[in-house]
C-alpha cells in the first residue's frame, strides 16, 4: 500500500509539516502546497493518488480547487477545515469531496482516513473476485470503480459508487441513513446523516429515468432502497 502520492494543501505550514511527518512514517510520498493555484498545478503535474485539501486558502479556496479537479478527475479528496457547520459539510460533499475532517484534528485520525480511502481504491484489494452488480442499463463494478449507465461510463466519486453498490447489492431492502453511514462509511466517519442525502441526490442526477425496471427510492421517515420491479 505504501508509496502512494498524497498532495497536502494548506496555507498553515506547520499543519503541512505535521501531516508530512505522519504520512511519510507510513510510507507515503508527500507533496506540499500552500495555495489553491499552486495546488492545481501540482495536481496536474504530479498526478497524486489522494488530496488532503484545506478549505480556507489564499487565492483559490478549497471549494474552488475541489470543483476544478472534479471537472475531469475522480481522485479522492479529503477536506480539511476549521468549519464544522452542516452547511459546509454538505457543500463539500456536493462538490465531490469523499470525506471531511474538522480542525483541530488528530494527525493519526487523518492518516486512518487516508488509509481507508486508499484501501478501497488501491491494489491492496488483492481479491480476484469481480465485485459487480448488473441491472437493465446499469453496471456497477467495484473492481474497476466504474459506473456504466446505458452502456456509457459515468464519472462518479468513489463514495457514491460504494453507496450505490451497497444498495444495489441488496435490492428492495430498506436502509436507514445511520445504517448506511455505518455500513458504507464505516466507524471512522464522524459526520451526520445528511451526508447520505447529498450522495443520493447526486446519484439520482445520474440515474433518474434510465430504466423502468429499477430506481433509487426514498422511504419517507426511514431511509432509502434500491427498488427492483419483480
Amino acid at each position: 500500500m505504501a508509496g502512494e502520492k498524497i498532495l497536502v494543501i494548506d496555507d498553515d505550514k506547520n499543519i503541512c509539516e505535521l501531516l508530512r511527518l505522519y504520512l511519510e512514517k507510513e510510507g507515503y510520498t508527500v507533496i506540499l502546497s500552500y495555495d489553491g493555484e499552486d495546488a492545481i498545478i501540482q495536481f496536474n503535474t504530479l498526478k497524486p493518488d489522494l488530496l488532503l485539501l484545506d478549505v480556507m486558502l489564499p487565492g483559490l479556496d478549497g471549494w474552488q480547487v475541489c470543483r476544478e479537479i472534479r471537472k475531469k478527475h475522480n481522485t479522492p479528496i479529503i477536506m480539511l477545515t476549521a468549519k464544522g457547520e452542516t452547511f459546509d459539510k454538505v457543500l463539500g460533499l456536493e462538490l465531490g469531496a469523499d470525506d471531511y475532517v474538522v480542525k483541530p484534528f488528530d494527525a493519526k485520525e487523518v492518516v486512518a482516513r487516508v488509509k481507508a480511502v486508499l484501501r478501497r481504491l488501491g491494489p491492496a484489494n488483492q481479491s480476484t473476485e469481480i465485485k459487480e452488480v448488473t441491472y437493465d442499463k446499469l453496471v456497477v463494478n467495484m473492481t474497476r470503480y466504474e459506473l456504466k449507465v446505458d452502456n456509457k461510463i459515468i464519472d462518479t466519486p468513489p463514495k457514491e459508487l460504494e453507496l450505490l453498490f451497497h444498495l444495489a447489492s441488496n435490492p428492495n431492502r430498506v436502509y436507514t441513513r445511520d445504517q448506511l453511514l455505518d455500513e458504507v462509511w464505516g466507524f471512522e466517519y464522524y459526520g451526520d446523516s445528511r451526508t447520505i442525502d447529498v450522495h443520493v441526490k447526486r446519484l439520482r442526477e445520474k440515474l433518474e429515468g434510465v430504466s423502468p425496471q429499477w430506481s433509487l427510492k426514498t422511504v419517507w421517515g426511514v431511509g432509502y432502497k434500491f427498488e427492483v420491479n419483480e
